[in-house]
C-alpha cells in the first residue's frame, strides 16, 4: 500500500476534529481501496466469473487479480486463496492446456508470474513445470513463442512479453526470445500487438507490456524508444487511448512502463487520470473503490478487468517486480459518512484479518499510491477537543491538496 506519490485533484472544504496523542496511521491510497474492492469481487473468495457467465471461472482474469492485489500490497489472504484456486491441478491444466493436448503461451507465462509473485516455484505450480512447458513452445531458430493448438497460433507481443518476464525472473531467459520481441518494434519505436503484420501498427498496450519486458531483460535501447513513443502518445490529461477511448486498462499498463522506465512526470500524469476514474461516494457502497474502464460508464462486467489492470499502474510496480512480500491482510474500503451540517471528506476504513479497523479522513478520490516506505510522522500534536478549520480558497472555491482494454483472449492479452 502506498504513501509515495499523492496525486489527487478535487475540490472541497473540510473541518476536522483532532484528538490528543492519536498515533499516525498509514494513509490509505487509491490502489488500496481499488484492491479492496477487487478482492471482494472474488466468488467464494477464489475466482472471478467470466463476464456474463456466472459460475464459470475466468482463470486469466483471476490471475490478473492476484497480480493486482500483490502490486497494491493489501488483501494478502484473498490473493493467496485465489492463487490456491489457480494451483488446483485441474484448474491450471484447464487454463493452460484446454482440450488436453493444446498448450497456450499466455496462460503458462501468466501463471508463472503469479507463482513468482506468491513465492511459489513455477516448476511445480498446479503439478506443472510451467517454464519447461513454456520453453518447449519457443522456436529455437527465431526465439518466438507460439501456441500449439488445433485452432492455430494466437500469440502476440503480449504473450511474448509475459514469457520474457517470467523467464527473466527465474533466470531462464534465452536471449533469442528477447531478440525476437525487440525486433517487433515499428519504425516509430512503438510495438504492435499482432506479430508480423503487413503494416506495423503500434499499440499502447503492446508497447507498454513490451517495454516492461525489455527493461527487465536489460535491453535499454528498444525500451527507450518504446517509452518515447508512449510519451508522444499520452493525452494532455494523462490518459492513453485504445480504440479511440480514454481508458483505465491502457493507461494502467502505460503507467507501469513509464514508472519502470524513469519517466516520472508522465507516470504521475497517467496515475492522476486513473484516480479521477475511481468510483466514490456518488455510487452504491458495493461499487465504491472500483476503477471502471472509462469515465462514461460503470459496467460491472468489465470493471474487474479494468481495476486489475489499473492497480499495478497506480501502485507503480512493473510485472517484473510484483511480489506479495510485505503485503497486509487489509481490505480497504471507501466509507462515506452521512452528511452533516459540516462539509466533511469521506472517511476510509481499513479492516484487517485480526478485526482491527482504522478510519481516516480522506478526500475523494483518494491519493494515488506506491509501494514505497512511509515517511516518518513529524510535527504538531494537538490536544483533545481542538478544532482545526481548513479552507483553501482558489477562484472562490476550496481546493484540496494536489499531491499525488481490450478483453484479453486466453490470457494472451
Amino acid at each position: 500500500m502506498g504513501l509515495g506519490r499523492r496525486i489527487t485533484a478535487t475540490v472541497f472544504a473540510v473541518a476536522v476534529t483532532v484528538t490528543a496523542t492519536a498515533p499516525a496511521q498509514a494513509a490509505v491510497t487509491a490502489d488500496d481501496t481499488a484492491a479492496g474492492w477487487l478482492a471482494r469481487q472474488l466468488v467464494d473468495g477464489e475466482y472471478i466469473d467470466t463476464p456474463g457467465v456466472p459460475g464459470m471461472p475466468d482463470h486469466g482474469l483471476t490471475a490478473d487479480v492476484v497480480l493486482a492485489l500483490d502490486a497494491a500490497g493489501v488483501a494478502k489472504g484473498a490473493a493467496e486463496k485465489a492463487t490456491a484456486f489457480l494451483a488446483v491441478p485441474a484448474n491450471a491444466t484447464y487454463y493452460a492446456f484446454p482440450g488436453g493436448g493444446e498448450s497456450y503461451v499466455g496462460p503458462l507465462a501468466k501463471l508463472g508470474l503469479v507463482a513468482q509473485a506468491q513465492g511459489i516455484d513455477p516448476k511445480t505450480f498446479g503439478g506443472i513445470d510451467l517454464h519447461a512447458r513454456l520453453l518447449a513452445l519457443m522456436d529455437a531458430r527465431t526465439g518466438r513463442f507460439a501456441d500449439a493448438t488445433k485452432y492455430g497460433d494466437q500469440t502476440s507481443t503480449f504473450s511474448q512479453a509475459l514469457a520474457v518476464l517470467t523467464l527473466k525472473r527465474a533466470g531462464e531467459l534465452p536471449d533469442l526470445a528477447v531478440d525476437y520481441l525487440a525486433g517487433a518494434a515499428c519504425p516509430d519505436g512503438g510495438f504492435p500487438v499482432p506479430f508480423e503484420e503487413a503494416t506495423c501498427l503500434p499499440d499502447v498496450d503492446g508497447t507498454a507490456i513490451t517495454v516492461q519486458a525489455l527493461l527487465a531483460a536489460g535491453r535499454a535501447q528498444p525500451a527507450t524508444k518504446g517509452l518515447d513513443w508512449l510519451v508522444a502518445n499520452q493525452r494532455p490529461n494523462g490518459s492513453f487511448l485504445d480504440g479511440g477511448i480514454e481508458n483505465s486498462n491502457s493507461t494502467g499498463l502505460a503507467a507501469q512502463a513509464l514508472r519502470a522506465g524513469g519517466r516520472t512526470a508522465e507516470a504521475d500524469k497517467a496515475v492522476a487520470f486513473l484516480v479521477t476514474l475511481q468510483v466514490g461516494c456518488d455510487r452504491p457502497e458495493a461499487d465504491r473503490g472500483a476503477i471502471p474502464h472509462n469515465a462514461s460508464e460503470f459496467d460491472a462486467a468489465t470493471a474487474a478487468r479494468a481495476a486489475a489492470q489499473a492497480i499495478p499502474g497506480i501502485a507503480g510496480v512493473s510485472f517484473a517486480d510484483i511480489t506479495a512480500d510485505g503485503a497486509t491482510a487489509a481490505l480497504p474500503t471507501v466509507d462515506c459518512p452521512t452528511p452533516t451540517t459540516t462539509t466533511t471528506a469521506p472517511t476510509t476504513t481499513t479492516t484487517t484479518a485480526s478485526g482491527t479497523t482504522t478510519t481516516t479522513s480522506a478526500a475523494a478520490p483518494l491519493p494515488a499510491g506506491s509501494r514505497t516506505p512511509p515517511l516518518a510522522a513529524t510535527g504538531f500534536q494537538p490536544t483533545a477537543g481542538v478544532w482545526v478549520g481548513v479552507l483553501l480558497l482558489l477562484t472562490g472555491t476550496g481546493l484540496v491538496l494536489v499531491s499525488r482494454r481490450r478483453v484479453p483472449h486466453g490470457g494472451n492479452k
